[in-house]
C-alpha cells in the first residue's frame, strides 16, 4: 500500500546536487554510499567534519548560556540544555543547520520542505546518569514500525568516549516495532568519536545519552529535522525574534517555518509566511 506521508523520491538533479555538496567529506559517489548505510543501520558517523577553530567558536558562543540544569531525567538533572540556539548564536548556528552533510541527508529523507524541528546544546556534567531510551520523531504518534519522519544530527564539540556519555544506540532499531522497543537487547553501541565529528540518525533510531562517568563535561549540539507537514518540537518562528530572523539566510528561514509545504500548507493570512519579514 502506498504511504501517503512518504516524501517523494528524489530526482536525478537533486541526487547530483547532494553528491556535489558532500564531496569534500565523502569523496566521489560517497553520498550514495552514505544513504545506503543510513538506510541499513539507521545511522552514520562522519569523523572530524569541523576543524578545531569552528568547534571552539561554537563552544564560546554557547557557554555563556549554560546556566541551568535539566528539570527531569530526560533533560538531565546534571546537564545543561540550551534551546533556541538560532536566537543566541545566529550566524554560527545558521552555518551548522545548513551544513551540506546533515542538510543533504535531511532533504533526501524528508523532502525539500523539511523543517528544523529542534536545535539545542546538551552539556553532560560529571555524574550525569543515562537518559531514558527514546526516538527523536516520537512526537509523530504513529505506531512503530513505520517510515522515518525525522533526521537528527549530533555534532560533537568534545571527544565522545566510553566514559563521558557518548550517545548509546541500537543499530538497526529504526525498523523495530513497539514490542521490540519494550524488550530491547542488553547490548548496544556507543557513538565514540573525536571532537568535530558528526553522527546522523533516523528519527526512529532508539538511542539515549550515556552516563558521564568522567571528571569533565561533554558538549554536543543536536539540530533535528522533520518532515514539512509535521509539527516542530520547538516553535522556531516564536523562538527566534523577527528582527533576528530577517538577517538569517533564506534557507535557514525556510527550515524555521518561513516556507510552505505542498503548495500552500503553512501560509499566513493567505500569503507566503516569509512576507512577515518584509
Amino acid at each position: 500500500m502506498t504511504n501517503p506521508l512518504a516524501s517523494p523520491a528524489p530526482d536525478a538533479a537533486s541526487q547530483q546536487r547532494w553528491q556535489q555538496q558532500t564531496r569534500p567529506w565523502l569523496g566521489e559517489a560517497g553520498f550514495a554510499r552514505l544513504r545506503e548505510e543510513f538506510d541499513e543501520q539507521g545511522y552514520v558517523i562522519v569523523p572530524s567534519v569541523l576543524d578545531g577553530e569552528s568547534v571552539q567558536a561554537l563552544r564560546a558562543a554557547i557557554e555563556p548560556h549554560m546556566r541551568h540544569t535539566g528539570r527531569n531525567n530526560f533533560e538531565g538533572e546534571r546537564s545543561n540544555r540550551v534551546y533556541a540556539l538560532l536566537a543566541k548564536a545566529p550566524e554560527l548556528i545558521s552555518d551548522l543547520v545548513t551544513h551540506p552533510l546533515p542538510l543533504a541527508l535531511a532533504e533526501a529523507e524528508l523532502g525539500d520542505s523539511a523543517l528544523l524541528s529542534a536545535c539545542l546544546a546538551i552539556n553532560l556534567l560529571p555524574g550525569e546518569s543515562e537518559q531514558p531510551w527514546h526516538h527523536d520523531d516520537a512526537q509523530i504518534e504513529i505506531p512503530l514500525p513505520r517510515p522515518n519522519f525525522g533526521v537528527s544530527a549530533f555534532w560533537a564539540l568534545d571527544e565522545l568516549t566510553e566514559r563521558n556519555g557518548a550517545t548509546e544506540f541500537y543499530p538497526g532499531s529504526h525498523r523495530w516495532s513497539e514490542a521490540d522497543c519494550a524488550r530491547p537487547p542488553c547490548e548496544f553501541d556507543k557513538a565514540i568519536m573525536p571532537a568535530g565529528s558528526l553522527m546522523l540518525a533516523k528519527g526512529t533510531l532508539r538511542h539515549r545519552g550515556g552516563a558521564n562517568r568522567s571528571q569533565a563535561p561533554r558538549l554536543i549540539i543536536t539540530p533535528q529535522y522533520c518532515a514539512g507537514w509535521a509539527r516542530q518540537i520547538e516553535n522556531m518562528m516564536a523562538a527566534v525574534p523577527r528582527h533576528i530572523a530577517r538577517r538569517l539566510p533564506e534557507r535557514v528561514r525556510q527550515l524555521m517555518g518561513y516556507s510552505t509545504h505542498a503548495a500552500f500548507m503553512g501560509y499566513v493570512d493567505g500569503v507566503h509566511p516569509d512576507r512577515l519579514l518584509t
